[in-house]
């Protein structure tokens, strides 16, 4: 790519609050059905033999008025009707199990795929985006595909086939009768139209609360200190609650509008049972109809609830399932890197870097970070980059590590475009110490070999000797195994910092990148921890970001950043003597080394 390359524009992002075409939200929900297409078939075949059950008792029923009518014997048709209950009962609740056990692989199946794609997501995706937001689509939207991807799909095939069923026998039975209930239904069922929406939006709108909740409680949690610090639990309360309540809010609206489609069924069957039963009774005193005819058809008007409810409950959930599936398919529109099965530990000689007139910038409504930064780093030593704050020195180790694509020029390792490198393998060639020095929950030794998996206790044994954590593990109550708590809170900054740094070299890379990494650290575990450091150049292109004199001074060339530029590149006697902004920041931006340290470290 050319330095002069325009800025690649940022992917497409998804709309927040739009909702998918019908065709495509049947699309994604058939997509989650697909795997688990033989359960569902087989419990919408027993959810169906279960309705049949129940619609022949109705006709079970006709006989027995019938031969109580001309004295015939009755044992034998309540038999039939004792079996078709049971029957019905039966397989029925065996179509239940089914279909929920289906509902929950097909949760688990949507949660594994969208945790694998939203951890590889890019960079600026996650940067973009809520965390809380995408936990929550995680959790709570996937909970709701449970019954729109089987049971509310079941629903609507076996209660149209049931209700189509049940009007052919009514229209057998009477065609005026069933004029009556169809007329009273449909009249009623119109009003269906103007309900369903408002659930879908009640219920979308109920979801994005529940992200906007998630957003606040992990902030708070994340920052846990701070808000203890700074008083401020009740605001964070607040925050909280205002979402939970907007959530409130919209649950309840979404409840109200499904009451009112679930009653309304009701009402059109008993409206209509009404109506059937004034003018069955005016048609049966006339002779057009028998007593068991009538009897039989307010049988099957009753049993036309439960096809009915079946397909608004499908309706309504369909609604709500659709809104959780938009903002499921949000998440695949995402830029994502490729995927792998985990890095290999580093093989090969110290690595050299290059950055060859490097523009970039975080967004594209924002100003470069880098205005055609160059500069060359031969494989080996160790190598600082001191500056102003937003010179752009953390932002060297982002593109390296391909946190972010240059918007122009090239960033080069062993010569090669970083782009031209599969990912895994450029990242396994790096070990990287962020500013922050994060220390994941759990135990001290995941946390040590959670970049080098396969590293030997010897080497664990080693690491911890370099980094001067030995003591710090004979004196935890369970050494390694020891739980750290959440964000490593059972530690100290410096002892997250050592740990940190301990991970990065126990995968023995080719290529460290120290962003402030003794920041935190003490004189005494600073001193050793710049030992370490200077060890492992000699094995490896060591990378510092650093505003300590102590350790810049270590470095075999400092390169030098202002405003998104190299200003200088050389040793520090030489910086101070010919550039003015490094002697000023020698003198008061780092921290000042004692003279013996500062000596030893230029001897």
């Amino acid at each position: 790519m050319s330095a002069t390359q325009a800025h690649p524009a940022p992917p497409a992002r998804p709309a927040a609050s739009g909702r998918l075409p019908a065709r495509e939200t049947w699309r994604a929900l058939y997509a989650h059905v697909r795997p688990h297409r033989a359960p569902v078939a087989l419990g919408a075949l027993l959810t169906l033999v279960g309705a049949v059950t129940g619609l022949a008792q109705p006709l079970a029923a006709k006989e027995l008025v019938e031969r109580l009518g001309d004295g015939g014997s009755i044992a034998s048709v309540l038999l039939v009707l004792t079996a078709l209950v049971v029957l019905g009962t039966v397989v029925e609740a065996v179509g239940a199990y089914l279909l929920n056990r289906t509902a929950e692989s097909v949760v688990l199946a949507a949660r594994r795929q969208l945790v694998a794609r939203l951890l590889r997501l890019r960079m600026p995706e996650v940067e973009r985006t809520s965390p809380g937001d995408l936990m929550a689509r995680v959790t709570s939207d996937t909970t709701l595909l449970r019954q729109v991807t089987t049971t509310s799909v079941v629903s609507l095939a076996t209660g149209s086939l049931t209700l189509v069923a049940t009007v052919v026998l009514m229209a057998r039975m009477d065609p005026v009768l069933l004029g009556v209930t169809l007329g009273v239904i449909v009249l009623i069922g119109a009003s269906m139209g103007l309900v369903l929406p408002r659930i879908s939006k009640a219920a979308k709108r109920a979801q994005e609360s529940v992200g906007e909740m998630s957003s606040v409680l992990e902030r708070a949690f994340g920052a846990f200190r701070t808000v203890k610090a700074a008083g401020a639990e009740a605001r964070e309360a607040r925050a909280v609650e205002e979402a939970a309540r907007t959530a409130w809010v919209h649950g309840v609206r979404a409840a109200r509008w499904n009451a009112v489609a679930s009653s309304s069924v009701g009402l059109a069957v008993q409206v209509s049972f009404l109506a059937v039963l004034g003018v069955g009774g005016a048609r049966v005193a006339s002779g057009a109809v028998s007593v068991s005819t009538l009897v039989a058809f307010l049988l099957l008007l009753f049993y036309l609830i439960d096809p009915v409810s079946r397909l608004v409950e499908a309706a309504a959930q369909y609604q709500v399932g659709a809104a959780a599936v938009a903002r499921i398919a949000e998440v695949s529109q995402l830029a994502t890197e490729p995927g792998h099965d985990g890095p290999p530990r580093a093989q090969g000689p110290p690595a050299s870097v290059a950055f060859d007139r490097v523009v970039f910038r975080y967004r594209p409504d924002a100003p470069d970070v880098h205005r055609g930064v160059s500069f060359s780093v031969p494989g080996g030593g160790m190598t600082a980059f001191v500056g102003p704050s937003g010179a752009g020195k953390s932002t060297v180790f982002a593109l390296l590590e391909r946190f972010h694509e240059a918007g122009g020029g090239r960033v080069l390792v062993d010569g090669r475009d970083v782009r031209d490198w599969p990912l895994h393998e450029l990242r396994a060639a790096i070990g990287y110490v962020e500013q922050d020095a994060p220390v994941l929950a759990g135990t001290l030794r995941e946390n040590l070999l959670f970049a080098a998996p396969h590293a030997t206790e010897e080497e664990v044994r080693e690491v911890l000797a370099r980094t001067r954590l030995t003591d710090l593990v004979e004196r935890l109550p369970d050494g390694l195994e020891t739980v750290v708590g959440h964000r490593g809170g059972r530690l100290s900054g410096g002892e997250r910092q050592r740990v940190a740094i301990a991970r990065a070299l126990l995968r023995r890379p080719r290529l460290l990148l120290l962003d402030e990494a003794t920041s935190q650290l003490d004189a005494v575990n600073e001193l050793a921890l710049r030992d370490t450091v200077a060890e492992a150049a000699r094995t490896t292109t060591v990378l510092v970001v650093a505003h300590r004199l102590s350790t810049v001074t270590l470095a075999d060339r400092i390169v030098v950043l202002e405003a998104g530029r190299v200003r200088a590149v050389g040793t520090h006697g030489e910086l101070v003597a010919a550039d003015p902004l490094y002697g000023e920041l020698a003198a008061t931006q780092f921290l000042a080394a004692p003279q013996g340290n500062a000596d030893a470290s230029k001897a």
